[in-house]
């Protein structure tokens, strides 16, 4: 193993004791617990990251050709993974991603013995620096094997790049709608089959059991968004109130339980009503070029759901729904009222959705979210412009403006970018952190 990486660790290993490991948790300050929460992070970035050249080499000793003579056949083990899984106390998942990783970024040779640069260069990098989780690093060289037949290799290069720098830090659920995006960047063609091949797979089941309905199922995304948008319209109207509501009356359910309520009332006001409602709360928002719409070729996003859509599907969804085709470049609405109305428009949040697409902090759907002046319209005397407005779920709203965030639009219409400037008790250098949106979009 070459000590750089035992190096790291040790580095890491001495920041962790810098902020306070060492000391009893409880008797932290929050602001060392948070150190200290990242020094462990750090830390087992940079063991992770050592450990995987040397859980390549346990499956290259271990592979099947060399039958009884595998290391692993050795040790009393089936395979190499079953070994490093028993031996670090890890499962199943976690072993063979830290063999795959080992693999992808280990150097390897060719058949005629000449020496070769790693599989995925800058995935290695992003592990050798601490920066890359082991986890992360495994999502993104199984989306690159995957899309590679099909992608030139500079490409390629480019988006493997582009993705170790955007994926540390990132949530799980928003480094899943980071690969399912750049997927359809990088491989297009894919988007169609891949959609007709999860429609061909809808299904949903109700079983009596127990005394109770069970429902399971899934559904692809051009026949499911209209059911998203319908039960998160209902179960956001359900989150507003609860924001000016006291003890007393503030609804007590569960997000899960109000989406099962929404879904209960849908469907009992739909028996006997030849249409169910429709309103603001239940648009299916589709983005789309004007080129897509002419087409019907290429991939388009619906606000609120990660997986894209082929441009064909929005026409048939537009038969029989409330679709707003968001067709970018088109001028047809007043969308900068100025000083002349405090509230936002319908219009001008659909424009701000196409922008930010959902809260511009942290990626809740735009249904949960409302329009926001950046500079107050009191305090500051913001103007009701789509420059001065930003998506805000209610929780962000209140911690932003309660810990002294301040925010920031670069650029002009829904190609414009929000940053997120933290107060000096956060961050003393105030460093700006990118919107949900950019967090996950590899083409930002």
């Amino acid at each position: 193993m070459e000590n750089t990486r035992l190096d790291g660790i040790a580095a890491a290993l001495d920041a962790l004791t810098a902020a306070g490991g060492g000391r009893p948790p409880e008797a932290l300050t929050p602001a060392e617990l948070v150190a200290v929460n990242n020094a462990f992070g750090a830390l087992k970035r940079q063991v992770d990251a050592a450990f995987t050249p040397v859980a390549a080499e346990i499956a290259r000793q271990s592979r099947v050709e060399l039958g009884k003579d595998s290391l692993a056949k050795k040790q009393g083990f089936r395979s190499p993974v079953a070994l490093i899984q028993a031996t670090t106390g890890s499962s199943i998942g976690e072993a063979v991603k830290l063999v795959q990783v080992g693999e992808a970024t280990a150097p390897r040779m060719s058949l005629t013995g000449e020496s070769l640069p790693a599989k995925h260069p800058h995935v290695g990098d992003g592990l050798s620096s601490g920066q890359l989780a082991v986890t992360a690093a495994s999502t993104i060289v199984s989306l690159l094997d995957r899309v590679a037949p099909r992608t030139a290799p500079a490409v390629l290069d480019e988006a493997e790049r582009k993705l170790v720098a955007l994926a540390p830090g990132l949530r799980a659920d928003e480094l899943a709608r980071l690969i399912v995006r750049a997927e359809a960047y990088l491989d297009p063609d894919g988007v169609e089959p891949r959609h007709e091949e999860a429609r061909a797979e809808r299904h949903f089941d109700i079983v009596e059991r127990d005394g109770r309905l069970r429902f399971s199922g899934e559904v692809d995304v051009e026949s499911g968004a209209p059911i998203k948008a319908a039960i998160e319209g209902i179960v956001s109207q359900n989150l507003r109130r609860n924001h000016d509501a006291d003890d007393a009356t503030r609804d007590q359910r569960s997000i899960k339980q109000m989406r099962a309520d929404a879904l209960v009332a849908i469907c009992r006001h739909a028996i006997g009503c030849e249409e169910l409602p429709t309103g603001p709360t239940t648009t299916v928002i589709v983005q789309m070029t004007l080129d897509q719409l002419r087409t019907d070729i290429g991939a388009v996003t619906i606000d609120g759901i990660d997986q894209p859509l082929p441009a064909g599907a929005v026409r048939r969804l537009a038969c029989d729904l409330q679709v707003i085709p968001a067709v970018l470049g088109s001028d047809s609405a007043v969308l900068d009222w100025g000083r002349d109305k405090r509230g936002f428009t319908r219009a001008q949040k659909l424009a701000i959705a196409l922008r930010d697409q959902g809260c511009a902090c942290c990626g809740a759907p735009p249904s949960w979210t409302e329009v926001h002046h950046i500079r107050w319209w009191k305090r500051h005397e913001g103007r009701t412009d789509l420059s001065n407005g930003v998506l805000l779920c209610v929780a962000c709203h209140h911690r932003l403006h309660d810990d002294g965030w301040e925010i920031e639009v670069e650029g002009v219409g829904i190609d414009a970018h929000v940053w997120f400037i933290p107060p000096p008790w956060i961050d003393r250098d105030r460093t700006p952190r990118p919107g949900a949106r950019d967090r996950c979009t590899l083409a930002a």
